[in-house]
């Protein structure tokens, strides 16, 4: 399986529940809890794993500031030198 892109943080108490951040999830990495939070309502959660950082979710999510996507910087690769010496 491939290295996550991404990470999610959700806010669990300005989420309102509604799950558009769940069906839109492509790699489908969000879920609504079982478990209500204070205002009685089963919030989304990010599982942990497969998150591609595509932001869709924040996108969809009609609650500012409920949903924050971190993408995940790729490793730098190595990338053997060139040598640009001319030749006669």
């Amino acid at each position: 399986m491939a290295e996550p892109r991404g990470s999610v943080a959700i806010n669990q108490d300005e989420c309102k529940g509604c799950g558009l951040c769940v069906d839109s999830c492509p790699p489908e990495c969000l879920e609504l809890l079982p478990e209500l939070n204070s205002y009685g309502i089963h919030p989304a959660h990010y599982t942990g794993e497969k998150c591609t950082g595509c932001g869709i979710c924040f996108y969809c999510c009609p609650e500012p500031g409920a949903i924050t996507v971190l993408r995940i910087p790729p490793p730098k690769v190595a990338r053997p030198e060139v040598s640009h010496a001319a030749t006669v």
